[in-house]
């Protein structure tokens, strides 16, 4: 991963010490609220519902396990003693007081860690396919082109006010496991008559007006990358709603205009820049791409102990992932266990996560947009020892891709901008499908919920995507089938009226029931069903005869 340099930790002090002086400035009444927002937000710090929340990034998702350690201290010493992994690969204190934020920042800054690009309208933290270097369907690593996007974007001075936050995803893999298509842009390295270049897709994104991103361009050069990401930023900054919140995003601008017109002015733009300074050599590509070479060097014949232990055999098959080095795998956390918050993880396990990884995954932890986090390298003899720790510590659910592996934001009981609960329906959802052989036999089933149509908890992509709403003062929960953050990117379909949370359990097992009805195997999962048949029938079962 990539090491902080000495220009890199002044910068980073003394942006600290700036935010410091700032807070007290606060605290002694000198700046009002109105005058601290967008000073706290480019500093990563929300005001939510009872307290402020601090959003710390994770640039594409990747931790050393000093890192994780210390984000465990910082939970206790000035959280309540846990930490929520978000969608965009970051983590969230949800307690934090405005004292001992100065503190927090000094803490992270300690470990090459902050809080900048977590919040305002800028670009935020760039993500990232979570097997990155480590499978071997990708033409190149992404994470080197991930670091460069993050340094070019982080201080950029044209756009740190945006119209609208900015979302940029990275994968290298004809599989998409990073969710570009739903982004302000996405990128996808492809290989073309023997060159590597960027497939680049502009506009895509969810909350009040999803929208699929559009191919703009096949093929780029990667020298070229950061002149055409300019070109797409300045062409954004300049006609990008400022009046409007609503219609503030990348991608309303490309629905209105078309796909061919801002793909035209993109071009004009990129031309400009074309010549400038901003083309990338080969000696600063090769420099950063030295800081994401593999640890390991060579293969080593090691295979998973054929262990008579019926959990460890579940948690295996759903939760381990072949390595692009034969001998090792990747392993899978699920921080989905039966009746949690989706995502939270507690002081005590990212302690004992953190001295895993420096014990079988020299040192790395990777956190996914699923709100789950990975080993990336654990050698194959080695993985029973490791299940033990990790069941120990509660860190074991076999359910990986499974219907409790819930995507769900924090909802009404943490957000100010939320209209229901949705830690509370996840919750409940869990607990009912705790049976591993039951979700096993369901198939693989993406549920996704948001608390409010802000969609944070990307219930647009998800095959059964579930929206909080206030009906009349009362909690009700809309239903949208057939969405997909995948390479068959897709935005779900209404199914119908709204349902009170008293009766969403009941509709959710209706659903499961048609499913269930017209699959023609086992092996044909949900999304399959539901693309083959259709909403009609399912709207049949829920409202026409109700089951």
């Amino acid at each position: 991963m990539y090491k902080y340099s000495e220009k890199d930790k002044k910068i980073l002090k003394k942006r600290t010490s700036e935010f410091k002086y700032q807070v007290e400035r606060r605290l002694n009444g000198d700046l009002t609220e109105d005058e601290f927002k967008p000073l706290r937000l480019m500093n990563g710090l929300y005001l939510q519902l009872h307290a402020y929340m601090l959003r710390v990034a994770i640039p594409y998702g990747e931790l050393s396990y000093l890192q994780l350690k210390k984000l465990a201290e910082i939970s206790k010493k000035f959280d309540r003693g846990y930490g929520h992994f978000t969608t965009r690969q970051n983590i969230q204190f949800n307690w934090p007081k405005l004292t001992d934020v100065p503190k927090i920042l000094e803490e992270l800054a300690s470990v090459e860690m902050h809080a900048i690009q977590t919040s305002g309208n800028c670009i935020r933290n760039i993500s990232c396919d979570h097997l990155a270097g480590i499978n071997n369907e990708e033409v190149e690593d992404p994470r080197p082109w991930c670091e460069i996007i993050r340094q070019w974007s982080t201080f950029h001075p044209e756009f740190s006010f945006l119209p609208r936050k900015f979302k940029i995803a990275v994968t290298a893999s004809k599989k998409d496991r990073a969710a570009i298509e739903v982004h302000d842009i996405g990128l996808r390295l492809v290989k073309k008559n023997s060159r590597i270049g960027f497939e680049v897709y502009v506009g895509g994104g969810q909350g009040r007006s999803p929208f699929i991103a559009k191919k703009i361009k096949d093929f780029l050069d990667k020298k070229d990358l950061l002149n055409y990401l300019e070109a797409i930023l300045s062409v954004y900054n300049e006609l990008g709603r400022r009046d409007n919140i609503y219609k503030a995003r990348i991608k309303i601008l490309v629905n209105e205009l078309g796909e061919e017109k801002i793909r035209s002015m993109i071009e004009d733009k990129y031309k400009n820049f074309a010549d400038k300074k901003l083309e990338l050599s080969e000696n600063k590509v090769k420099e950063i791409y030295n800081f994401f070479k593999l640890p390991i060097t060579h293969a080593k014949n090691s295979i998973i102990p054929k262990v008579d232990n019926v959990e460890f055999k579940q948690w295996v098959k759903q939760n381990v992932i072949n390595h692009k080095i034969k001998g090792y795998s990747v392993v899978m956390i699920s921080l989905k266990p039966t009746g949690k918050p989706p995502g939270d993880m507690n002081a005590n396990q990212m302690n004992e996560l953190s001295q895993l990884s420096y014990d079988y995954s020299f040192g790395e932890i990777r956190v996914t947009h699923e709100q789950n986090v990975l080993l990336p390298h654990v050698e194959n003899k080695k993985i029973y020892n490791l299940w033990l720790k990790l069941k120990k510590v509660g860190l074991s659910a076999p359910n990986i891709g499974l219907i409790s592996d819930i995507i769900c934001c924090p909802g009404m009981d943490y957000c100010a901008l939320a209209t229901a609960r949705s830690i509370p329906i996840s919750q409940k959802i869990s607990q009912s499908f705790s049976n591993y052989n039951e979700q096993k036999n369901i198939g693989g089933l993406k549920i996704k919920i948001s608390g409010c149509i802000n969609a944070c908890g990307h219930h647009h992509v998800g095959n059964i995507g579930i929206l909080g709403l206030d009906k009349n003062g009362e909690e009700s929960y809309q239903i949208t089938l057939g969405g997909s953050a995948t390479e068959n990117a897709s935005i779900g379909e209404i199914v119908g009226p709204s349902f009170p949370e008293s009766e969403l359990m009941g509709a959710l097992n209706t659903i499961l029931k048609t499913y269930k009805k017209y699959r023609i195997s086992e092996d044909e999962d949900f999304l399959k069903v539901f693309n083959r048949i259709g909403i009609s029938e399912f709207k049949k079962d829920l409202y026409d005869n109700p089951q």
